[in-house]
């Protein structure tokens, strides 16, 4: 297997970028979501493919922000903002945006920030959240798993782009829509829209030109493209209707979980019995705590497609935030089946078979915690509830080791090298913990050093 590329060194460069010059600061946010870090995936994977990139070393971030962006910020990966999601009205639109950005990675563009090791400093590392819905120390709040591993990600100036540059990553789209057999239709429907806005906002630090400013759309710009894809063979290419429906759910849901609860209702009100209404009042009514009535639109998504893991999953956070974790293994092993273990799944399956406060379920609990973390390191959250199995067999080393993971993430890098060392001097002398034990107190001592010189 192709290792893949290191998230944590991503999201390093992505604390230190985004917005834009002479913007204050802002506290954002990475989303954690199994779904729609599917979606995106398979938005992606046909041009990525095109791109001749390895599929195993991009990455796909979704940020919690309004403003219509995605970028990237070193290596392989793109970041989405849930405000692009928002504002493309269809998934040919957005495969448009992804492909753009391929191009930034394939030339190459160095990203360039404004006072990078200063703006450094005040970096809170990631939040690399917990998978849909759990809470670190048990206590959920509703949702698709936004909580901070870290505090909030403080991101500053981000991406002059040159036209030069610009001009030539559109090129690169095109020919990666071309390569993947996808209409340019969305792209140039979706450029276009922004340049609308971005006449009409006079170029102003609306949220909506956002990806304009970052990205200079010039009408020649969007015309040489426009020429260009509407030759291409696959410009009257039917868009998949799997993915425009997938879209509009993804979107249904963002919306639940991010708006208030009256806001949701009255934008999905009861009459609409669509499956983007099912779900975005589901969220809703578990944001308010109305367990019955997120439990009947959850059951109104699933009476009507019962092997939606998605669908199973929603029931199975409802139910264990709702302090009913018995009730909630049921959906939950159903949906981890269903995704081959989908290690946010598998995180909260973990979650639940811990919450039953059972024993009996801790060895299912650490099995399915151990998958998890074995393809997604990254996920803080798994490895506390990692650490809380083993902890209870007794197992202090292993524990200490866990604990070790999840705090280097969260840049207790003092407590991280504890941790590791005390997991290093009791694991077996060679294993793979003990190995890993060294990795974590090496990134946790560098980690230490890198501050202490830039002080």
């Amino acid at each position: 297997m192709r290792a893949r590329s290191n998230p944590l060194a991503f999201c390093l460069a992505l604390l230190a970028s985004l917005l834009f010059a002479g913007q204050p600061v802002l506290a954002q946010s990475i989303l954690r979501d199994a779904e729609t870090e599917q979606f995106l995936r398979d938005l992606a994977a046909p041009l990525i493919e095109a791109s001749e990139l390895e599929p195993g070393n991009v990455e796909l971030v979704l940020i919690n922000d309004n403003s219509i962006n995605a970028f990237v910020a070193g290596g392989q990966v793109i970041y989405v903002h849930t405000g692009l999601l928002n504002a493309a009205e269809t998934a040919n639109e957005v495969q448009g945006v992804l492909a753009h950005e391929l191009g930034h990675i394939t030339a190459g563009h160095v990203v360039r920030f404004n006072e990078r090791t200063k703006a450094a400093n005040g970096i809170s590392i990631l939040s690399l959240l917990l998978g849909v819905g759990a809470a670190l120390a048990g206590a959920g709040e509703a949702g698709m798993g936004i909580i901070a591993a870290g505090q909030q990600a403080a991101l500053g100036t981000f991406l002059a782009f040159n036209r030069n540059q610009e001009a030539a990553t559109d090129l690169a789209g095109a020919r990666y829509l071309s390569g993947a057999g996808i209409s340019g239709k969305g792209m140039i429907a979706f450029f276009e829209r922004l340049r609308g806005n971005e006449i009409r906002a006079g170029y102003s630090q609306a949220d909506e030109s956002a990806y304009g400013r970052t990205h200079p759309l010039t009408g020649d710009r969007i015309q040489v493209l426009r020429d260009l894809l509407a030759q291409d063979r696959a410009w009257n290419a039917v868009p998949d209707p799997d993915l425009q429906e997938r879209l509009v759910r993804v979107r249904a849901k963002l919306y639940g979980y991010l708006n208030q609860p009256a806001r949701t209702l009255a934008n999905y009100p009861a009459r609409d019995t669509s499956i983007a209404a099912h779900y975005a009042r589901a969220y809703a009514y578990h944001k308010d705590a109305r367990v019955d009535l997120a439990l009947a639109e959850a059951d109104a998504l699933l009476e009507r497609e019962p092997d939606n893991p998605w669908f199973l999953e929603l029931k199975g956070q409802v139910l264990l935030e709702s302090g009913r974790p018995r009730d909630a293994l049921v959906p939950l092993r159903r949906a981890t089946e269903l995704t081959r273990a989908h290690p946010l799944i598998a995180g909260m399956l973990g979650h639940a078979l811990i919450a039953t406060e059972d024993k009996a379920n801790f060895a299912e609990a650490e099995n399915v915690l151990r998958a998890s973390v074995q393809r997604d390191r990254y996920n803080p959250f798994a490895w506390y509830q990692l650490g809380v199995v083993y902890e209870a067999r007794g197992d202090i080393p292993r524990a200490r080791l866990a604990s070790a993971e999840q705090q280097v993430m969260n840049r207790l890098y003092p407590q991280a090298l504890a941790n590791a060392q005390a997991a290093e001097a009791y694991l077996p002398y060679g294993s793979a913990d003990w190995i890993r034990a060294q990795d974590v107190a090496l990134e946790a001592r560098a980690e230490l050093e890198r501050v202490k010189n830039r002080r």
